[in-house]
C-alpha cells in the first residue's frame, strides 16, 4: 500500500470534475447568443454589452446594470429525496431573473454555483441542464459557473445551489414604484404553484405532521403525486414582461412591479409602494391553486399566515395606469400569461390590505 495520500482519497475527484465539465458543456452552449464571447475552458465568462452584430447598432444609450443573487432554499432537499434533479435549476434562474424584472431590466447572463458532498457527473449534468433550460426561458446566457465538492461540509446526497444574474435597463426606463398613484390597477400573473418559498413550512406539514411520502397522491391534489406538485418549477415571467415594456417606449404606463416570493403579497408589494399609497387586494379575484388549500387544511395553517408565507397563486404583480389596465391585461394574456385584476391602489400609508 502506498504511503502517499491523494486528493481523491480525501473525498474530492478531479477526474469526476473533468467528466462533469465535458457532459454539461452542450447544455451551457445552448444558451449562448451572439453577444457571448465563447471561451471554452476559460476562467471567466465574457459578454458584449454595447454592440449587437445582428442589428449593427448600439444596444443601449444610457445603460444601467442590474444584478441579483438568490438560491432555491430547502426545495433542493425535496429534489434530493426523490432524485429528481432536472427542475430545480429552472427555479434557480427564475428566482433571480424575476427579481430584476421588477426594475424593468432584461436579463443578460447568468452564473451558477453548485455545492455537493460528492461530485457525481450524471447528477450535476441534470442540475445544469435545468439551469440551462431556465436560461433559455429567460433569454439569457449561462456564461460561467462553479461546482464545489466538499465532503466534510455537506452530508451524503446533500447539495445546494446559488445563482447570480446580471441584466440591463435604460436609465430613463427604470421602474421604481415612484409613479404609483391612487386609482392604479393591480394585475396579478398566475404562479405555477409554490415556486421556491415556504418549503420549511411545507416539509413540516407534509412530512413531519402528516407523515406523507413524496409518492403519495392526496385526493385534494386530484391524484397528482405530492412530490411532482411540490417540485413544479417556478414560472419565469421574462418574455412576457420584457415584450410588454418594449411596446410602451414613450408612455410610462407600468408604474410598479413586484415578484411575489417569501412574504407573499402582503410582504412584497409594500416594497414598491409610495408611503402615501395602499394596495387593496381582493382575495376572491383569482383561483387559489389546490396545493395551497391542501397545505392550509393539512397544517392547519391560519389564512393570514398562508398569505404571509406563500404566493397563493399570484407569482408576479404589475401596478398599472387605470387607463391602460385592460389593454395591458390583454397583451399579457396574448403573451401566454394568466392575468387577474386583483386590486386597486388607494391613498394610505404604504400597506397592503386583503379583503
Amino acid at each position: 500500500m502506498s504511503k502517499y495520500i491523494s486528493y481523491e482519497q480525501s473525498g474530492v475527484s478531479i477526474d469526476a470534475n473533468d467528466e462533469m465539465v465535458r457532459q454539461i458543456y452542450s447544455f451551457v452552449a445552448s444558451t449562448f447568443g451572439p453577444r457571448v464571447i465563447e471561451t471554452k475552458n476559460g476562467f471567466a465568462g465574457m459578454f458584449r454589452l454595447d454592440y449587437d452584430e445582428r442589428l449593427f447598432k448600439k444596444n443601449y444609450k444610457n445603460p444601467v446594470l442590474v444584478a441579483c443573487t438568490d438560491g432555491v432554499g430547502s426545495k433542493v432537499q425535496l429534489a434530493g429525496k426523490i432524485k429528481k434533479f432536472d427542475t430545480v435549476g429552472i427555479d434557480l434562474v427564475a428566482m433571480n431573473v424575476n427579481d430584476m424584472l421588477v426594475q424593468g431590466a432584461e436579463p443578460l447572463f447568468f452564473l451558477d454555483y453548485l455545492a455537493v458532498n460528492k461530485l457525481e457527473p450524471k447528477v450535476i449534468t441534470k442540475l445544469v441542464k435545468g439551469v440551462a433550460a431556465g436560461c433559455r426561458l429567460a433569454d439569457c446566457a449561462l456564461i460561467a459557473g462553479e461546482t464545489a465538492e466538499m465532503p466534510d461540509t455537506y452530508r451524503k446526497d446533500d447539495f445546494d445551489m446559488a445563482g447570480f444574474a446580471v441584466g440591463v435597463v435604460e436609465r430613463k426606463k427604470i421602474i421604481t414604484g415612484k409613479n404609483i398613484r391612487p386609482g392604479d390597477h393591480i394585475l396579478g400573473l398566475a404562479s405555477s404553484g409554490l415556486h421556491s418559498n415556504g418549503y420549511s413550512l411545507v416539509r413540516n406539514i407534509c412530512f413531519k405532521k402528516a407523515a406523507l411520502e413524496m409518492t403519495d397522491t392526496p385526493d385534494e391534489l386530484d391524484g397528482a403525486a405530492l412530490g411532482d406538485t411540490l417540485l413544479e418549477p417556478t414560472r419565469i415571467y421574462v418574455r412576457a414582461i420584457v415584450k410588454l415594456l418594449s411596446q410602451y417606449k414613450v408612455k410610462r404606463v407600468v408604474h410598479g412591479m413586484a415578484h411575489i416570493t417569501g412574504g407573499g403579497l402582503v410582504g412584497n408589494i409594500p416594497r414598491v409602494l409610495p408611503k402615501d399609497c395602499n394596495a387593496v387586494i381582493k382575495k376572491s379575484s383569482w383561483p387559489v391553486p389546490k396545493i395551497f388549500t391542501f397545505l392550509q387544511k393539512t397544517g392547519p395553517v391560519e389564512e393570514d399566515e398562508m398569505f404571509r408565507v406563500f404566493n397563493m397563486g399570484i407569482g408576479f404583480v404589475l401596478i398599472v395606469s387605470e387607463d391602460f389596465a385592460n389593454s395591458i391585461a390583454k397583451k399579457l394574456t396574448r403573451f401566454g400569461e394568466q392575468v387577474y385584476k386583483i386590486g386597486r391602489i388607494t391613498t394610505g400609508t404604504g400597506k397592503v390590505t386583503l379583503k
